[in-house]
């Protein structure tokens, strides 16, 4: 049985990396920003097409699916309308990626996919536009299911609650089960790279490069204990908003993480000590880009940078935070390998 997947707005290849882990063809990633491309492209067997959603057609699609056994449309809308992290909470449905979601159930109606998938963050859930999605789905007939899950129970080391949908012509569809009791920690992912000081980058990795701190977050951090906050720091070291009734409940940011547990969520800003919790256990600096990378579940070896190419952190840590889990695509990718293989029988080419 082959198994065919076009990927929508497929960014850096998370999603495509784990889904081809699980044994699934991806023929072609799509996304607006080209600088994806060498990162999607030199880890993954699937062509890039640098293209926006509302350009896209069902017929080009259809034909990149041809002559699969099952056709699978899979992707992630970004996210930053739905987020909590979303500071305008007010105004965020003016933000420029709110309907992209239409557009994907555009997509869907146009296609007619065996098999539909979606990643999104939890809050997604509560908005019209979800619900609109699911609508569309059910009138074309397809077996719809979605929950939040955790990321930590299927093998990624963090605290990472993602709501994932899978669609279905076929039959009722349902998630493989949790994977691991027990979480995978950070030292199980990172605790042998070489140690790396702060501003610096390891000689036969250009990605292990981490941000430099200013003279009062070297104090900081130095001052910092693993899982603690910033209330362990002497009061001279303290922020000023932070002494602040309103600054009191951002406890985690300028935080370090503990070898021993997963990791906080992995965002678009891991490599700023300010930030989050995104402190070395035991070295004094921010988290590198390949640790990142590494906590997020891409393989050690993936490269985000061609060779001899300057690496510029903000643009390397935007691609890496905004990605889907590579494990959580295998995942995705086994649960409708899974679903498809117990009754290959309603399965036909088209």
């Amino acid at each position: 049985m082959t198994y065919g997947v076009v990927d929508l707005f497929c960014g850096v290849g998370g999603l495509t990396c784990g889904l081809e882990k699980a044994g699934l063809n991806v023929v072609a990633g799509y996304d607006l920003d080209a600088s994806c491309e060498y990162t999607y492209t030199h880890n993954n067997g699937a062509i890039f097409i640098n293209k926006n959603v509302e350009d896209i057609t069902g017929k080009e699609i259809r034909k990149l699916l041809r002559g699969n056994d099952v056709k699978i449309l899979a992707g992630c809308a970004p996210c930053q309308p739905f987020s909590r992290h979303q500071k305008d909470k007010k105004n965020r449905k003016k933000h420029k990626d709110w309907k992209l979601l239409y557009q994907f159930g555009r997509l869907v109606e146009e296609v007619r996919p065996h098999i539909v998938s979606m990643e999104n963050v939890p809050e997604l859930a509560d908005e019209q536009v979800f619900k609109d999605f699911v609508k569309v789905l059910e009138n074309l007939k397809y077996n719809v299911t979605y929950k939040v899950v955790n990321a930590a129970d299927y093998g990624v080391p963090q605290r990472r609650k993602r709501l994932l949908l899978l669609a279905s012509k076929i039959k009722k569809i349902t998630f493989i089960g949790p994977t691991h009791q027990k979480p995978v920690t950070v030292r199980q992912v990172i605790g042998n790279l070489p140690p790396v000081e702060a501003g610096a980058e390891n000689d036969s990795d250009n990605l292990h490069i981490t941000s430099s701190l200013s003279d009062v977050n070297m104090q900081r951090i130095q001052h910092s204990i693993p899982g603690g906050t910033w209330r362990n720091w002497p009061d001279e070291l303290i922020l000023k908003c932070h002494k602040k009734i309103s600054g009191q409940t951002y406890s985690s940011v300028y935080g370090r993480m503990r070898w021993d547990d997963v990791a906080p969520t992995i965002t678009t800003q891991f490599t700023g000590y300010g930030t989050g919790r995104f402190g070395h256990p035991e070295q004094d600096r921010a988290l590198t880009l390949r640790e990142g990378a590494m906590l997020q579940t891409f393989p050690p070896n993936y490269s985000f940078v061609p060779q001899g190419e300057k690496v510029i952190l903000k643009n390397v840590s935007r691609h890496i935070g905004n990605a889907v889990p590579p494990r959580l695509g295998e995942v995705i990718g086994l649960s409708i390998k899974t679903h498809c293989e117990t009754k290959r029988k309603y399965v036909r080419k088209k």
